[in-house]
């Protein structure tokens, strides 16, 4: 969709052409700047009781006259931050966007910032998505094309450079959802990596793939074993955007890459494994950060590194008790082989060490406990630096993508603990998502790192099941941030 600036001051909102109108209204009484013909309709709808001016009120008008827009619908905006403008233009857009409209104005009756323009933009794309790769039968497309944010001169370049950098975060949150509501035999190891390969064509990243006599060269005893139950080559994807010099150390994303995860032998529940499709949310994001970052020609250094794989169940499966050698040289006692994506992502960890990054992220749907800690709201966050902690945390606010920091103290470590390896794979029940960033902790040496565990935002369940794309918002913000 094309997102711009349009110059026009609020009494000339009348005038602007377009095929729909959206006001952004706040506060508690009626706005003494809007053109008479909008304000007249609103001042009647609230008059008749069909609009009050509190947060997520509606109204929609048809063919005003004095306006040339044919549509116009009036959203309450709450208290004007972004997020209550992200939730009440999504909610517009919902609305319109059934309506055969292709062009959109925005009008807002408080002062914008970038903030708002950026969660304009988030919001027109979460509404207009719509999969359709296995169901050509689905409804049709929204036909909205266009979104126009009316402002004043003064603040044109402000919103238009902010609307610029939101649309390829959008970009990026559309691909990230897009891979990951692919069924799991449409989005396999291999196709990811042809994924990756198609972004280095578009964007200019230099994109390589190891195979797995490439990965057992380097030692990657722990992946290998995640993945040598499935018929499906496993695929070490390494994508990497040189936008600053060369000595410049770069960021480094780790996304885990389970494109179906079936537990292994210690086998997942029936009910809902469908969802499992979702367990290379990790690396969808991983990808979706890429792009945005390459489209927008940052001046970093970014390198993508996604370990991916299946976990399934064969003869050649991992059992629970084996013994794998990782690629640090510690070995793991493999005591649930449902506790995969730390297998994968710690070999991962290690092989990130070659880059000398300035900071290392990975990203993962790593643990239900983390989902019955924090819900579906906030992804956890735990790292062991306050500086690179709050970072994250300030990008993520930024981004209307919020995360919250867990603890990582010393005295989680202890439930690792085996009499046969190094460390086991998993802890008592007790403290999971906790127990699950420890154990990648242990391979993470000097690396200045940092564990996302998006396993209740990357996507949602029920009647609106779907990937979210989270947290590409978050961790574009988190890069742009670091770009000189």
């Amino acid at each position: 969709m094309d997102f711009k600036t349009q110059v026009v001051a609020a009494t000339g909102a009348c005038g602007v052409v377009a095929d729909a109108l959206l006001v952004l209204v706040s506060g508690d009484k009626l706005p003494s700047d809007l053109q008479t013909p909008l304000g007249t309709a609103m001042a009647a709808a609230h008059s008749a009781g069909e609009f009050s001016f509190k947060a997520g009120q509606v109204f929609y008008a048809h063919q005003l006259a004095g306006v040339k827009a044919a549509r116009v619908l009036f959203v309450h905006a709450g208290d004007a931050s972004p997020k209550a403008v992200r939730k009440a233009v999504h909610a517009g857009v919902t609305q319109i966007k059934s309506g055969g409209s292709k062009s959109l104005a925005v009008l807002a009756t408080f002062e914008l910032q970038s903030a708002h323009a950026q969660a304009l933009v988030a919001a027109a794309e979460e509404a207009v998505y719509l999969y359709r790769h296995t169901k050509p039968s689905a409804v049709q497309a929204s036909p909205l094309r266009s979104v126009s944010l009316l402002c004043d001169k003064p603040s044109a370049a402000k919103l238009g450079a902010a609307l610029v950098q939101a649309q390829a975060i959008g970009a990026g949150v559309a691909l990230a959802r897009e891979l990951a509501n692919r069924p799991g035999n449409h989005a396999t190891p291999t196709v990811l990596a042809e994924h990756a390969k198609q972004l280095g064509r578009d964007f200019g990243l230099k994109v390589q793939v190891l195979e797995r006599k490439d990965v057992a060269k380097l030692g990657m005893g722990s992946f290998m074993a995640v993945a040598q139950g499935s018929e499906e080559p496993l695929k070490f994807i390494v994508a990497q955007w040189h936008g600053a010099g060369k000595g410049d150390a770069p960021v480094v994303l780790v996304g885990k890459g389970i494109t179906f995860d079936s537990g292994g032998i210690s086998i997942k529940g029936a009910a809902e494994m469908d969802e499992m499709k979702y367990d290379m949310g990790g690396a969808a994001s991983v990808l979706g950060t890429l792009q945005a970052v390459a489209q927008l020609k940052a001046r970093v250094n970014l390198i993508g590194i996604i370990p991916a794989c299946e976990n399934m169940l064969d003869g050649r499966s991992v059992k629970p008790g084996d013994v794998v050698t990782s690629m640090s040289g510690q070995t793991i006692e493999i005591l649930n082989t449902d506790a995969e994506g730390r297998l994968i992502l710690c070999d991962a960890l290690t092989y990130a060490e070659r880059f000398k990054p300035a900071v290392v992220v990975d990203i993962a749907t790593l643990t239900g406990a983390c989902v019955i800690a924090l819900g579906h709201h906030r992804s956890g966050l735990f790292c062991a630096d306050d500086a690179l902690a709050n970072e994250l945390l300030a990008a993520g606010e930024a981004a209307l993508d919020p995360a919250w920091r867990m603890p990582l103290d010393d005295e989680y470590d202890e439930a690792l603990k085996s009499n046969f390896a190094d460390m086991g794979n998993v802890g008592g029940r007790a403290g999971g998502a906790i127990t699950a960033a420890m154990f990648l902790k242990r391979f993470t040496g000097k690396l200045h790192w940092a564990h996302l565990d998006i396993a209740g935002t990357a996507w949602k369940s029920g009647l609106a099941k779907g990937a979210t794309g989270r947290p590409v918002g978050l961790l574009t913000q988190f890069v742009l941030s670091r770009a000189i």
